[in-house]
């Protein structure tokens, strides 16, 4: 019993028992709880980092799209902005076409008005005329008639003369009509030729002034060549002046010194001489070394410079007026003149200008430009070497031009004739004489000295003092314009032109002028009257 009692005691849990199975059970229930969170949480990570990949791939691949088709439709922007700029420029390009057709059908429609206004304003200027002349007719007819009546009252009364006395009035009678007549016939005649030619002549004058206006460069025969001590310039003159002697001898010039410092002057008639001479003075004092031998080398060198720039200048000249089949001496000659002056206009520059401003007129008058052009160009051709040959250099630019191959007779007419000491043969050569002229007196193409000019506008004012109905007469515009106040008493309209035209003769042939003189001749009628 007790066994068994003792066996029932072991069987039978007790209080810690339950304490331990319950803690078995709850520490197993944790456990299995932890473990369940574990592995719970593992999987959500994986299952997290699956989901971010997939997106991951997901964005990059809707970035690559995204990317094509943004390039697609710039792409397809870009040929759509090309096909637009295209069809815009084709707009442009039509519109500027209908543009310049426009404008020139403006062009001509404005071409066209004008024409039919000038012949409105013609046909209107001739209907004045015709309503002039039929009031002249009239009146005409009115002084006839009045006439008439004097001279049956003059015939009436001649009853009484003789013979001599009636031959000797009716003589004074026609003699005053016919100078009233020429008067008027004349004043006529000149003002229809002044409306016509008029406007043409300054057109044409215009034109070739406009064309050509070179600057003027004066020259004397005197160049300075400027010494910048005067150690140098005992240099310069030598020994007893033995280096001066040496230079002259060389290049045929005046070595001029004096007290001026700074300062050494050459002076030579020939420009070329004077010019080598001053070139190779400057030389040597650039150079510092002024002895005899080194003068003549120096010399020398400049010779040859100055030849070669002869040549140069000649054949420039030539290219620009575009003359074919010169000689060589002929352009040698032209290239002398780009050192040659006349009244401070050089001689080079005033034949290009002549050449140019001749074609020009030749052209408008219908004639042959080329030839005009190169009778122009080889006009001063004889001031080339009209210091070495004796006679004026029209003559023998003449000679010189058909010695080395000029056959032209209108060419060789002009250069012996451009001053009237030939005959004109050709028009041409009238054509280089107003193209001289207008090269020569254009503003700035040349330098008058003060007593020349002073000269010149004393005898304007005399010879139009020498007519009897003449008062007063001024010279203005630097002698380009005299203008006569004439008595209204012992002058009428028609005699005031008639003494403007005399005066013009007689200025043509006593005075020597570059261009033109207008001649204005006033007729002042005064009325005073007093008031008391």
């Amino acid at each position: 019993m007790v066994q068994q009692s003792l066996t029932f005691a072991l069987d039978v849990p007790g209080p810690w028992d339950f304490i331990a199975i319950i803690l078995s059970l709850f520490f197993g229930a944790f456990a299995g709880a932890a473990l369940h969170s574990a592995l719970t949480g593992r999987n959500v990570t994986s299952a997290k980092l699956e989901a971010e990949q997939i997106l991951g791939e997901a964005r990059k691949n809707a970035e690559s799209k995204a990317r094509e088709i943004e390039l697609e439709a710039e792409r397809r922007a870009g040929e759509r902005r090309e096909s637009v700029n295209q069809e815009v420029q084709e707009s442009l390009q039509d519109l500027k076409e209908r543009q310049s057709r426009a404008s020139k059908r403006d062009d001509v429609l404005d071409k066209r008005f004008q024409d039919l206004e000038r012949r409105e304003e013609r046909t209107a200027d001739l209907e004045k005329k015709r309503e002039r002349a039929v009031l002249e007719a009239e009146k005409h007819a009115q002084e006839t008639e009045i006439r008439l009546d004097e001279l049956i009252k003059r015939l009436s009364e001649a009853g009484a003369m003789s013979r001599e006395e009636a031959v000797e009035a009716l003589m004074n009678e026609v003699r005053e009509e016919s100078a009233h007549e020429a008067n008027h016939l004349t004043r006529q005649i000149l003002e229809e030729a002044e409306q016509n030619a008029q406007t043409q002549a300054r057109e044409i004058t215009l034109m070739a002034i406009q064309r050509f206006a070179a600057e003027n460069v004066s020259e004397s025969t005197v160049r300075s060549v400027k010494i910048p001590s005067d150690d140098l310039k005992g240099r310069v003159i030598g020994r007893e002046g033995r280096n001066i002697r040496a230079i002259e001898r060389a290049t045929g010039s005046d070595i001029l010194v004096d007290d001026t410092p700074g300062v050494i002057s050459v002076s030579c008639f020939d420009p070329i001489r004077r010019t080598i001479a001053a070139e190779s003075l400057q030389r040597l004092v650039t150079d510092g070394r002024v002895h005899p031998s080194r003068i003549e080398e120096v010399v020398t060198q400049t010779q040859r410079d100055i030849e070669e720039r002869i040549r140069k200048a000649g054949k420039d000249a030539i290219v620009e007026t575009n003359i074919r089949g010169l000689h060589g001496k002929i352009a040698e000659a032209m290239g002398k003149l780009h050192f040659r002056t006349s009244y401070g206009q050089n001689v080079l520059r005033h034949s290009i200008e002549v050449a140019f401003v001749a074609q020009i007129i030749a052209d408008q008058l219908g004639l042959d430009g080329n030839i005009a052009r190169r009778a122009g160009f080889l006009h001063d051709i004889g001031k080339a070497m009209d210091h070495e040959i004796e006679g004026g250099h029209p003559a023998i630019g003449m000679e010189f031009a058909k010695k080395f191959g000029e056959t032209s007779e209108e060419v060789l007419n002009a250069i012996g004739g451009h001053h009237g000491d030939i005959p004109a043969t050709t028009p041409y050569t009238p054509i280089v004489m107003a193209a001289d002229a207008v090269s020569g007196a254009r503003p700035g193409a040349r330098r008058e000295s003060m007593e020349l000019y002073v000269k010149r506008l004393e005898q304007l004012e005399t010879i139009a003092r020498e007519y009897p109905p003449v008062r007063e007469a001024y010279a203005v515009q630097a002698g380009r314009e005299v203008r006569v106040i004439v008595d209204a008493k012992e002058a009428n309209d028609d005699a005031t032109f008639a003494i403007a035209k005399n005066i013009a003769k007689k200025i043509e042939e006593q005075m020597t002028y570059p261009g033109e003189i207008k001649v204005t001749v006033l007729r002042e009628i005064r009325a005073e009257a007093a008031a008391r």
